[in-house]
């Protein structure tokens, strides 16, 4: 999955804006995250109103969704 991210306040990489096939979905808003052994998760609301999940692991820099819900 190819996510767009920018650096966060300390730095590490925080997803602005993901694709669902050839659909671009920016973050609207983060609204939590939490680590786990080797990656990272995002609760984001997507431009199109829907809350994602979003898995980074870390060693490999590679992203999927793990939650999707829409309104």
């Amino acid at each position: 999955m190819k996510v767009e991210c920018q650096a966060g306040h300390r730095g590490e990489e925080v997803p602005c804006a993901f694709f669902v096939g050839d659909h671009r979905i920016e973050v609207v808003d983060i609204l939590d995250w939490w680590p786990g052994r080797d990656h990272r998760y995002f609760k984001v609301r997507g431009s199109d109103g829907g809350l994602y999940i979003l898995r980074h692991e870390t060693p490999f820099g590679e992203w999927e969704i793990t939650l999707f819900e829409q309104r």
